[in-house]
């Protein structure tokens, strides 16, 4: 996975890595915690801008946050719980997910959007229940803006801070990010055979 990435950051540049964390908030097994910081890295090297990256990344990110809204402003709670117990098992979305972050909504309110992007696992999902509580519009881009421009501003910083170190890293970091992917794919395919086969 880490090379495709790599791959289109280096050959699309900007554009790659908007298309990317639009991806990462619509199916959330692609990490930003490995796009962005391979972007700051590339930095480095004077093909990217640590600015130009942040952007990049915070659109792409913001765009993929609209989907998931309008998801929960145009279709109700429960018809909600009921897919995601249907079909959430394709995209790693139960109705315990959708309740966690409305959780997180209803106790915070607004101000959930802005946090919770700082927050693995509940980046993307807090734009279900925004849309379910018909939060406005503006304020929604607004705090997603704010909340993703600070994660993608520090994991930027990351990579660019290892300089050729990143290069270094990635030497032994590739094998076993092979056996991590690997591990992924085969915790996903239990997954659905659970969901399907197990629990059916």
């Amino acid at each position: 996975m880490t090379d495709w990435i790599q791959s289109i950051i280096e050959s699309v540049g900007y554009a790659g890595i908007a298309f990317l964390t639009f991806i990462e908030n619509v199916f959330p097994p692609l990490p930003s915690e490995v796009i962005i910081p391979f972007a700051g890295y590339v930095t480095t090297n004077g093909s990217l801008t640590i600015i130009g990256v942040i952007i990049a990344g915070t659109i792409g990110s913001v765009l993929g946050a609209l989907p998931l809204y309008y998801l929960g402003y145009f279709i109700e709670e429960e018809q909600l719980k009921t897919l995601a117990d249907e079909y959430g098992k394709w995209f790693m979305i139960s109705p315990k997910d959708i309740d966690r972050a409305s959780s997180w909504f209803e106790k915070r309110g607004a101000l959930a959007v802005f946090v919770c992007r700082l927050i693995p696992g509940l980046r993307s999902l807090i734009s279900i229940p925004a849309g379910i509580q018909n939060m406005s519009l503006l304020p929604f881009l607004l705090l997603t803006t704010l909340g993703t421009a600070i994660w993608t501003s520090l994991l930027s910083w990351a990579g660019a801070s290892l300089g050729n170190n990143y290069s270094n890293i990635q030497n032994y970091l590739d094998p076993i990010s092979y056996v991590v992917f690997g591990g992924m794919i085969a915790w996903y395919l239990y997954h659905i055979f659970k969901k399907t086969v197990i629990e059916d």
